[in-house]
């Protein structure tokens, strides 16, 4: 797929105007840039704006919506759960609200405010926020991985996913082996290598926190886990042998 600026806003309903913004702002880049200077988008960068698209529905400001796809942990499958979560409770509160609209021009509705709360909904939203805040902030390391993963493309990422995963499977062929076996540390130095070509500068120190948070962060166990039971407590506790 490779469309041009007018054809994705057809596509999209999104003007061109606001597609030139979001490269502007370094949201959604183009795919490819021709020598004339047009630009040209591709499907990851639409499967990219979609993601724009449902934050923006959630109310999300341009800047944390930014930090959220810039997270070097984005995975898009566990973001789209937790977005119909959001969606689903703006939904219940917008039901609430046709239903108190309905009553009263019935004549049936009492002088009721309850409806027109967000509580609920904008604590979840600003607790999605959050985490990506939290967890990497404004360090260099996130700015490095936003710079890196820009321009990349569906097959790009795909090749990078697929050696991580190769990493991992390997990982969970040796978990027989102590942590500080060599096979075991030549995978993690493996691993930070990959961080480093791909994501950012992986420091000792960076790579000791990550390595604690394998362990420690439910979402990212459960997705190392899949190459093999207990891989992120066994790769935790690797980490921590070559981070000494």
């Amino acid at each position: 797929m490779r469309l041009s600026v007018s054809e994705t806003a057809k596509l999209t309903g999104v003007s061109v105007r606001t597609l030139h913004y979001y490269d502007q702002q370094g949201l959604l880049t183009p795919s490819e840039v021709s020598a004339a200077g047009y630009r040209f988008y591709d499907e990851a960068a639409l499967e990219r704006l979609q993601q724009i698209l449902f934050l923006r529905e959630l109310d999300f400001p341009l800047k944390e919506i930014g930090r959220i796809l810039a997270r070097p942990d984005f995975d898009r499958r566990e973001a789209l759960t937790r977005q119909r979560e959001l969606l689903l409770l703006k939904r219940s509160r917008l039901d609430k609200l046709i239903a108190l609209a309905e009553n009263s021009l019935k004549g049936e509705g009492s002088m009721s405010f309850k409806e027109f709360e967000q509580k609920e909904f904008e604590e979840q939203r600003q607790r999605y926020a959050r985490e990506a805040e939290e967890r990497w902030g404004n360090t260099e390391a996130w700015q490095q991985s936003r710079q890196r993963s820009a321009n990349r493309t569906k097959e790009q990422w795909a090749s990078i996913q697929e050696e991580a995963a190769e990493i991992f499977r390997a990982l969970g062929a040796q978990m027989d082996k102590a942590p500080e076996a060599p096979e075991v540390q030549e995978l993690i130095a493996r691993w930070q290598q990959h961080l480093n070509r791909h994501y950012y500068d992986c420091s000792p120190e960076i790579l000791a926190g990550l390595g604690q948070m394998y362990e420690a962060d439910e979402r990212f166990a459960q997705h190392l886990n899949q190459y093999g039971e207990g891989l992120a407590a066994f790769m935790s506790r690797a980490i921590a042998v070559y981070c000494g």
